[in-house]
């Protein structure tokens, strides 16, 4: 059953390599962003003017035209749309001449997919502004730059992993998520536990989060995975 849920940002992806653009398509979507994609600099702005779009992730080697000259095109016509750069070009001249043109981060490949979802969020934050920062659902908040977590104006002390599990749950709020997907974006990719530690950690972060009197906010679905939500 398809969850409903807020895509944390809408994305434009540009790649001329069908590959790459369908494997950083599929795993920006699985992050929890709406993705909409090109694979050349022209339909690039034609999507960007179509559409309501967050943040860009453009490639810089593309045969009809290259990534600077899509950004300069999209400043041109005065969209401040921020720009994270995706390029084999490992060049510090290229870096500087990206980020010079106006791009907000230059990522080099190979890449890796968790790197990549960093810093198109850093990017997010930083354009934003210092309140993105900070997650809000129901009562609870979370700040990321103060490390700190609230429910209903009262602190609660998480550790490194109760706070990063938190945060997936809350970026997530109101859709599923499974024990998989958790591992995946907790615990990284190259974690070898078993599937039950998501579960000692969800009971952890239970009794810490769903105060008493409260109601709860974490929930099982029993089979498919977890999920933040206001009622069972």
């Amino acid at each position: 059953m398809k969850q409903s849920a807020t895509p944390e940002a809408t994305l434009l992806v540009v790649d001329d390599e069908p590959n790459i653009l369908d494997l950083l398509a599929t795993s920006l979507r699985f992050a929890g962003f709406d993705v909409v994609t090109a694979s050349n600099g022209n339909e690039a702005l034609r999507q960007a003017a179509a559409h309501q779009v967050d943040l860009v992730v453009l490639d810089v080697m593309m045969p009809d035209m290259d990534g600077f000259t899509v950004l300069r095109r999209l400043r041109a016509a005065g969209s401040p749309l921020p720009v994270v750069f995706l390029t084999a070009r490992d060049d510090t001249e290229d870096k500087v001449k990206g980020l010079t043109a106006g791009g907000d981060d230059y990522i080099t490949k190979p890449f890796s997919l968790e790197e990549v979802v960093a810093r198109i969020r850093a990017v997010l934050r930083r354009t934003k502004g210092s309140d993105d920062a900070v997650l809000r659902y129901a009562d609870l908040e979370l700040d990321e730059d103060a490390y700190e977590v609230r429910r209903a104006g009262r602190p609660i002390d998480l550790s490194p992993t109760e706070f990063k599990l938190l945060r997936y749950l809350m970026l997530n709020a109101e859709r599923v998520v499974s024990k998989t997907q958790i591992l995946d974006h907790v615990w990284e990719y190259d974690f070898m536990g078993e599937v039950n530690i998501v579960e000692s950690y969800i009971s952890y972060l239970r009794r810490k989060v769903d105060l008493e009197g409260l109601p709860p906010l974490i929930h099982t679905r029993r089979g498919i995975g977890y999920m933040l939500r206001r009622d069972a």
